[in-house]
């Protein structure tokens, strides 16, 4: 494909990386001419130094030529616009950031579709719905939802009692027969692999695990974990992120936002009913003793500062709260908050990132996630092509690449467990975890060409 993207920071050149190596031909609008300079010397790509929002520069850029034009400036009004010259200047499909996508009605939305805009997508609001989602499975450290469910990918922890420790899955499937999960990929001690039937497991492992959803509890007896209950939230930072967590959980929880800014805080009484707001600064030991820390069961911290939040939810580490989620926008900060014991990082470029490589990665491409938690890798939901390498043999016989696993497939309704014998059809949507890297090399698998098997 030919692939435009305009852009002013992270989220757009990790979507020209990724789609760099998945055999797209990439360009690159963006109006700072160093930056562009540093992307150049590290991809093979295209760059063209101008606003995308002029019909000059698009034209220059050959935008007439595009089959998808991809707009993730920080303005959305930027974004608007450029998706919507793009396509009457003769582009396929468009793509463009906006704030958020709440407020937007139905028929605003076809609006915008009729102006040339194919797809919105709101970073805030997908981070918003990935923490709702936490919420809900609160033993997890992080979650992924696969053809509306039929499958799913859980990040969960190995604890000290737990049934598996020091047993390989060679074991574990010996004691307890065919289980509905399978594990896809293990972090132990800052360091990732790709378990084998001989691996064992060791307390403090995280570990991804492909499961159908009515394995949880079985998976959770076997981890260790013990049923969280969750009444009492904390949040801290009133902006997009925090005003999509309140309003689509204060129903079903009490939660209390704390908002260092007078304004924000008044405007939020017009939209959140049942929180309790509290004007003050969440950085402050004694605040956060005062308003019952002690007693939350989840501490939320999605500031537009990466520092606040790492630190904030340090203080409630110390307090003794069950969870605790971080909003980190800093790249350099992840690795960092990661190991210092914060149990789920949200990044809302890399979330949006994942997102748009889907749309860009054609029709076999159902759903691509970024891993954060402790393991820097891709989840993907390949569609299976008639033709392709893993229609022809058995999962065993594949020429699977190193660094990456299938870990379960999707046929109409029914959902699987990957196991070696397992044969691969036509139109089967197939879960594979990769390690950074090797999803290109996997995808061939899945396309009408590839040779991929023994």
């Amino acid at each position: 494909m030919n692939i435009f993207i305009a852009g002013d920071g992270e989220v757009g050149f990790y979507i020209a990386e990724a789609l760099v190596n998945s055999n797209h031909d990439i360009t690159i609008i963006d109006p700072h001419e160093e930056l562009l300079k540093m992307v150049e010397s590290h991809a093979d790509l295209l760059t063209i130094v101008g606003e995308s929002n002029s019909v000059g520069v698009l034209k220059q850029a050959g935008v007439d030529k595009a089959d998808l034009v991809i707009s993730v400036l920080h303005d959305e009004t930027v974004n608007i616009i450029t998706a919507i010259l793009a396509k009457k200047l003769g582009a396929k499909n468009t793509i463009a950031r906006v704030n958020t996508l709440q407020h937007l009605s139905v028929e605003n939305l076809k609006v915008y579709e009729e102006l040339g805009i194919d797809y919105m997508i709101s970073p805030e609001d997908i981070s918003g719905h990935e923490v709702v989602n936490l919420i809900q499975n609160p033993q997890v450290y992080d979650m992924f939802k696969l053809s509306n469910d039929k499958l799913s990918v859980y990040l969960i922890k190995i604890e000290k009692d737990a049934p598996v420790n020091n047993k390989s899955l060679i074991d574990i499937a010996s004691e307890h027969g065919p289980l509905n999960f399978r594990a896809v990929a293990i972090n132990r001690k800052q360091s990732s692999f790709i378990p084998t039937g001989e691996s064992t497991f060791e307390e403090g492992d995280m570990v991804y695990v492909v499961s159908k959803p009515d394995s949880l509890n079985d998976l959770f007896s076997l981890a260790g974990k013990k049923k969280i209950d969750i009444n009492n939230i904390m949040v801290v930072g009133g902006g997009r992120v925090g005003k999509v967590i309140c309003r689509d959980l204060e129903k079903e929880y009490n939660i209390k936002l704390i908002e260092s800014d007078t304004s924000r805080c008044n405007s939020l009484t017009d939209i959140l009913d049942d929180t309790l707001l509290i004007n003050g600064d969440a950085r402050s030991v004694e605040l956060l003793d005062e308003e019952g820390i002690e007693n939350t069961d989840v501490f939320i911290a999605v500031t537009n500062s990466s520092e606040t939040n790492i630190l904030t939810c340090l203080h409630a580490k110390k307090f003794g709260v069950k969870k605790t989620i971080a909003l980190v926008e800093n790249l350099d900060y992840i690795e960092i908050s990661q190991n210092i014991g914060i149990d789920t990082i949200l990044n809302k470029k890399l979330t949006a990132a994942s997102y748009i490589v889907k749309h860009a990665m054609g029709n076999e491409v159902s759903s691509l996630k970024k891993c954060l938690s402790g393991i820097n890798s891709d989840i993907v939901e390949l569609k299976a092509i008639k033709g392709s390498a893993v229609t022809k043999k058995p999962i065993k016989e594949l020429k699977i690449p190193e660094g990456s696993v299938i870990g379960g497939i999707i046929r109409g309704d029914e959902s699987f467990i990957a196991i070696g014998d397992f044969q691969i059809l036509e139109d089967d949507k197939v879960v594979v975890f990769a390690l950074p890297g090797i999803i290109s090399k996997v995808e061939k698998l899945f396309q009408k060409t590839s040779f991929g098997f023994k």
